[in-house]
């Protein structure tokens, strides 16, 4: 580690980057979650290698990564299965906009893990994959309107950027939450095709069924990554599948995030409860651009039939599919992601013994793979969205930036969370777990 870090004296490539970047590219970034900062810094870190667990900046600090890509490169960066495989991709075909061989092993891999999946279609991203999936419940439904739950996140699209980050104020009642537009630029209609309902309320998703009759389908991240990993009270996923069932509504799984991370069945697997269609991405592709949406048979026939749409010049491309197949190959493996659970349980275990010795109150919630701390006001989980307005948000952005400066890189936002790479080795467990110490003494 860069000794000299702690200073953040050594971060002036990121800054001169940054700043010239902004003459290019709208805003300096290429995604609006990129504007992070170092701490007391307006810039961004410019990133500019990585192997296994760690990478390095521009200005050669190194870090040990639990952004891990957003959850995607899991198997570790430059991952030597990775660019074994890809060299002879880039050195026979990229991609060719036809059908190719991989694309057929990867479905096939995916309908042999996944419980829900009898058919798969690819796309580029999970905000795609969501749009595919959502298409797919309209066209066999041929209903429209789509119930989604306050603070979850299923991508940028205007299909579901609906009431991800809701003020209070504009949230309206809590039973009955206002469907709010993400941004500026998201149409009225689409607005008004989606229903929003409280996380973890059993009495208030009954009440919002009964009164949407017309419901083509219900959405949820089943951990809810993008709500700094609130996870499913005890039976409410088993609740939302009996409700879908008797209402002949389609479920859908986001796991997005949770997908082959979280085991090799995903989510689904992890609770038992098996959707009609399921979204993937982030550790499908192993750090490549590729997602998929899968389901039943009959849900997926329309578009088998090419009664409904779905298409895509870029779709499983040979490189993107070989990647995903390799990396699926690897997480199939029950000791690789059991390895990936019992590193993050380690970690949440020394936050939560470190908070305790320090006296902060926090909660350290989700599973091994991917969590979040949460400095809540009496130390207890979120059960909702609305239950993270009330955390302490800065000071979950100085124990961010006190663990930057030993070293361990952390998702800068309070709502998202931590992702466990398979490549953590027991020296890179111990230094986080040391940082963690240090981290929390200065809180």
């Amino acid at each position: 580690m860069n000794d000299a870090f702690p200073a953040l004296g050594g971060t002036d490539g990121s800054r001169s980057w940054f700043e010239r970047a902004q003459a290019s590219l709208a805003g300096g970034i290429s995604s609006s979650a990129r504007l992070t900062s170092t701490g007391p810094h307006p810039y961004p870190l410019y990133m500019h290698s990585g192997s296994g667990s760690r990478i390095r900046d521009v200005d050669g600090n190194e870090y040990i990564d639990y952004l891990i890509s957003y959850g995607s490169a899991i198997l570790g960066h430059a991952s030597p299965l990775l660019t074994d495989a890809l060299t002879d991709v880039l050195h026979s075909g990229t991609m060719f906009g036809t059908c190719n061989v991989p694309e057929v092993e990867l479905a096939e891999l995916i309908c042999r893990m996944v419980p829900c999946a009898d058919l798969v279609r690819f796309a580029n991203s999970g905000s795609e994959a969501v749009q595919g999936a959502v298409r797919a419940a309209r066209g066999y439904t041929g209903r429209s309107r789509i119930l989604k739950f306050e603070g979850h996140y299923h991508g940028w699209s205007d299909t579901l950027a609906i009431s991800n980050r809701p003020t209070v104020a504009e949230a309206g009642p809590y039973d009955t939450p206002h469907p709010v537009p993400h941004s500026p630029g998201i149409p009225a209609g689409v607005v008004d095709d989606v229903v929003v309902c409280p996380w973890n309320d059993p009495a208030a998703l009954r009440d919002v069924l009964d009164a949407h009759p017309e419901l083509a389908a219900v959405i949820c991240e089943p951990i809810v990554a993008n709500n700094a990993c609130t996870m499913p009270d005890p039976g409410f996923l088993d609740l939302l599948r009996e409700e879908c069932t008797a209402r002949r509504i389609v479920l859908i799984f986001d796991e997005v995030c949770t997908g082959f991370r979280t085991g090799p069945g995903g989510a689904q697997t992890l609770f038992g409860v098996v959707p009609d269609l399921a979204v993937f991405s982030k550790a499908l592709g192993g750090g490549l651009p590729i997602a998929a949406f899968a389901g039943r048979r009959e849900v997926m026939e329309p578009l088998a039939l090419a009664r409904v749409k779905h298409g895509g010049t870029y779709n499983a491309s040979p490189l993107c599919a070989t990647a995903a197949l390799v990396t699926l190959r690897a997480l199939n493996d029950p000791a690789v992601t059991k390895r990936i659970d019992e590193t993050g349980r380690r970690v949440m275990e020394t936050v939560r013994r470190a908070a305790h010795d320090a006296g902060v109150p926090c909660a350290v919630q989700g599973v091994g793979a991917m969590f979040q701390v949460v400095f809540s006001p009496d130390g207890t989980p979120t059960r909702q969205y609305r239950d993270l307005l009330r955390a302490d948000q800065p000071r979950y952005d100085a124990f961010r930036h006190e663990l930057l400066t030993r070293g361990v890189h952390t998702n800068a936002y309070g709502m998202a969370c931590w992702f466990v790479p398979a490549t953590v080795s027991d020296d890179d467990l111990d230094a986080t777990c040391r940082a963690i110490g240090e981290a929390f003494k200065v809180l």
